[in-house]
Order: structure tokens, then sequence, then C-alpha cells
């Protein structure tokens, strides 16, 4: 990833790393522990991305408005542009999104493309549970997925109701 800039920041959930360059955010990753940050100037995409993620994480932001760039393959690419349109507060399912993409049969593909999203969060993969309402799968780990739905079931303006 030439010419990317990186930075950390510490959230609820531990660090995250995050990488992006002049254009739109790369990465976003839960990491064991905050490293090195480029020396030099950080763009103003990443440093946006790191304020937005702060917002989100104290209760101020329900949708981020920065581009996003994630790198993998076109049905990656589709399963991740439809992730973009779960609601913030709201889950849907893994056969759900197979069927978005116009087959159930993908179920397995779209499980394992949701599991290989390098944007946590803001591609909120984490909004994608079990038929049966169980927390399946998730990059970061089942404790913050579990973290990341009830956040959002709470912030002001949500109901009250349980996402699984």
């Amino acid at each position: 990833m030439k010419n990317t800039a990186i930075t950390y920041m510490d959230s609820p959930l531990g660090a995250i790393k995050i990488v992006g360059d002049a254009n739109a955010i790369k990465m976003v990753v839960f990491v064991d522990e905050i490293g090195e940050e480029n020396e030099g100037i950080i763009p103003l995409v990443v440093r946006k991305c790191k304020k937005q993620l702060h917002e989100y994480f104290v209760g101020q932001r329900k949708q981020f408005n920065i581009p996003v760039a994630p790198e993998g393959t076109d049905f990656q690419q589709q399963v991740w542009q439809n992730l973009q349109d779960i609601p913030f507060g709201v889950t849907s399912t893994y056969a759900k999104q197979a069927i978005k993409l116009g087959d159930i049969k993908k179920i397995r593909a779209v499980g394992t493309a949701n599991g290989k999203n390098p944007i946590a969060i803001i591609i909120p993969c984490h909004r994608v549970i079990g038929s049966d309402g169980s927390l399946t799968g998730y990059a970061g780990g089942l404790d913050k997925k579990a973290w990341l739905l009830k956040h959002e079931k709470s912030m002001p303006g949500m109901a009250q109701t349980s996402l699984f």
C-alpha cells in the first residue's frame, strides 16, 4: 500500500488501526496494541476517519461519510457494498445478504466475505447475524460484535428492543 498513512486510536473495544491515503480509507481493524504511526502528515481523510470513529463510540455519530476503498475480489466488493445498506441499529442475516446478491446458495460465500471485510464498523459487517438470531462470526471477536450491536441500540433515538 504505497503512499498510505497508518494511525491508531484507542476505543472502548481496544486499539484500532486505521490505514488510508489522501483519497480513501483502506483498512480499519482491531489490533492488540497501538503501534507506531507514520511520520509526517496524516491525510485529511484518515484524520476524519479517526474523528468519526471517536464520535461513533461516544454516541454522537450514526453514519460515516468518509470514502472507503477496501481491497478485495469483485464478489467481496459486492458483499461489502451491500453491508453499507444495512441501517444503523438494524441487523440482517447472512441469508438475506445472499438473497440480495441473487442466490441463497451464496450464503457461505457471503459469510466468508464478511469475515474478510478490512474496514470494520464503517462497513458494518457486525450487523449481520445468523438466521436464528445468533451472533455468528466476527473477525474482531463475538464479544466485540455483541458490544457494537448493543452500543448502536442504546444510542439516542433508537428503539429499546432487542437486536437478537
